[in-house]
This record gives structure tokens, sequence and C-alpha cells, in this order.
């Protein structure tokens, strides 16, 4: 499965999901499953049957609340059973609403904003003295970024060299009830995380090629973390919902609102795609 088919499929199930549990962040799933798919399917080394292999690359999902994405894209890759996706937000379900380290292929749970980057550095810091090569990869929102401890971890990253660490920025100015400007001015963004000792890239994050591109070698020769600022948009795919805050906490209720999403993804699917 290529990377376009598998956020195709993010997506989907992501829709699918939310309807079914009555759960929320669907505005985030669709913003950041590109990001994801592309991980997936062509940048991260895993290995479905043994999830505990040493050699492989760290994902951590510091938007813990667009959990959805993640375990599609794990059921997708092999992780576990597809069907068991229904079961998401369902009381008893392993499928919390924010994705759980319980999940063969999670390392970390999140879903208390601020906390994945500096898990990720430490993991980053770890391989480091273990003279490990694989990479680590922390996704966050940009609302996220209005924490104090992820400028902290930026530091600590920038301090130590972490070049194996990959900060991702689902940068789809919104946040919970607003667009981030109008609750914490990131701007100008680039140029904070620059003034904090970071390799920056900034690209269209739904570009499937601008982000293989970023993400395939982010060693640079002053062994500097990287992030990238993936500017993408919120519940995007779904003409209704994209840059509409309803569609932060809202899913997609029976009817109408559930059939024309449906319609909508149907109509982008990808070539070879059943």
């Amino acid at each position: 499965m290529n990377s376009e088919q598998l956020a195709w499929k993010i997506k989907r199930h992501g829709i699918e999901m939310t309807h079914i549990s009555g759960g929320s962040h669907i505005g985030s799933v669709l913003s950041v499953s590109d990001i994801i798919g592309v991980l997936y399917a062509d940048i991260m080394n895993y290995d479905c049957k043994n999830p505990k292999c040493d050699k492989r690359d760290r994902i951590i999902l510091s938007k813990g609340h667009a959990g959805a994405a993640i375990y599609a894209a794990l059921a997708e890759c092999g992780f576990f059973d597809v069907e068991e996706l229904k079961t998401h937000y369902a009381d008893g379900s392993r499928l919390s609403g924010h994705v759980s380290h319980k999940i063969a292929g999670i390392d970390f749970s999140t879903g208390s904003l601020g906390h994945g980057l500096s898990a990720g550095a430490g993991m980053a810091m770890a391989a480091k003295r273990d003279k490990k090569d694989h990479r680590v990869f922390v996704v966050l929102g940009d609302g996220e970024c209005d924490e104090g401890s992820v400028w902290e971890a930026a530091l600590f990253a920038n301090h130590y060299r972490l070049d194996n660490l990959v900060a991702i920025i689902d940068h789809n100015h919104m946040q919970s009830l607003d667009y981030c400007d109008n609750t914490i001015e990131l701007s100008p963004f680039a140029d904070k995380w620059k003034a904090f000792g970071w390799n920056v890239i900034e690209i269209d994050g739904h570009n499937h090629e601008e982000l293989r591109n970023a993400l395939k070698d982010t060693h640079n020769e002053n062994n500097k973390p990287t992030v990238v600022i993936a500017n993408t948009i919120k519940g995007k795919g779904i003409s209704f919902m994209e840059n509409n805050i309803l569609w932060h906490y809202r899913f997609p209720h029976e009817g109408e609102e559930y059939d024309n999403a449906v319609r909508e993804l149907e109509e982008q699917k990808p070539e070879g795609i059943e």
C-alpha cells in the first residue's frame, strides 16, 4: 500500500470510527492523516510481527486526541485486525480515545498535551548513548506548542545535538475552540524553532512528495534536531469540515453529515483500493 492509499484509508477509518463511537477530534485526524500515511508507508522502520524490535524507529503522537489516525495506520499495516477499529472509544475497548501504549506499535501513551516531545527527546538521548541508529518521530499539534514543556524539550534536544529526533508539527492553525493566533500567537513560528537551534523545514503537510523529501534523511552536518512544520488544513478532504473549528470536538452524525462525508471521501479514493 502506498502512502496515498494509506492516508485515504486512515481518513475513511477515522470517519467510521468517530461516527460509530460518537467520539471527537475528526478534524485533527483528517489534518494529520497524510503525515501519518507517509511515515508508515515510506519513512519509518518497523516490523508488525515484532513490534518491540530494537532497530525500529520510535513514534510518539503527542497530539494524542488524533489517536484514531495511528490506530488506523497500525491496523492497515498489520499490527492488529482492522475489524477491531470498530471498537474505538467503546467501553472496555483497547482502543482508547487517546493513544495507549497497551497497543502493539505504540511506544508512549499521550493525551495530556505537551509531554510527547520531552519523552521523544529522552528516547533519542538514550539511543545516542547506546549507539543505536534508529530515529524518534514526534507528531505535535500547533496549539500544543503553547505548552512551556515543548520549548524546554526543544532546548534540551539542541543542547545534546539530538539529530536522531524529528518533530513534525501538524500546523492546521486551529486549537480547541479558536484559531491558534487568537489564543497565543505562534508567529514567526519557524524563526522561534531556529532560535532554539533546530534544523527547520517548512512544507505543505498534504503533499506526499514534500513530506517524503523532508523526512527521508534528517541528519545534518551540525547535528541539530529537525522540526518539520507541516502546513495543513483542519478537516482536510471533507468540504464542510475544512477550516471549521466546530469539527475539533464534533463527530459525523447519522444522516446528512455522515453520508456527505463518506460520499466526498469516496470521490477522492486513490486507484488500487477496492
